[in-house]
């Protein structure tokens, strides 16, 4: 059952970034942890990004895009059955990338625990 809930959250999360970015990240994990979800992404970025990040402006204004859209997405919606999923309400999303390894993190954190079901 935990490694089901666990996929079905990764689903949630990588139709979020898709639909937001274009691209959905290649890899993703996620493992509960108390009242926390916490996903790793690889593979992140489209051809435009990786193109736009061969500089370090360029490496600052993906990251800027990535970790400020991404929380202003979740402070507005959370996505559809995601509070169902973990049976609890999303209070808090963390979350960064590192550009030039093309991986991300987010740490959601859930008013109630969630590590059970």
């Amino acid at each position: 059952m935990h490694l089901k809930k666990e996929a079905a959250f990764n689903e949630i999360v990588r139709k979020v970034r898709k639909d937001t970015f274009g691209k959905g990240p290649e890899r993703i994990h996620t493992t509960f942890v108390e009242n926390m979800a916490i996903t790793k992404m690889y593979g992140n970025f489209t051809p435009t990004e990786k193109f736009i990040a061969n500089t370090p402006e360029g490496i600052q204004m993906v990251h800027n895009a990535r970790t400020h859209m991404i929380k202003k997405l979740y402070d507005n919606h959370v996505p559809d059955g995601m509070e169902e999923l973990c049976g609890s309400k999303l209070v808090h999303l963390f979350t960064d990338i590192k550009v030039d390894e093309d991986v991300a993190i987010s740490v959601f954190i859930f008013e109630k625990n969630i590590e059970q079901g």
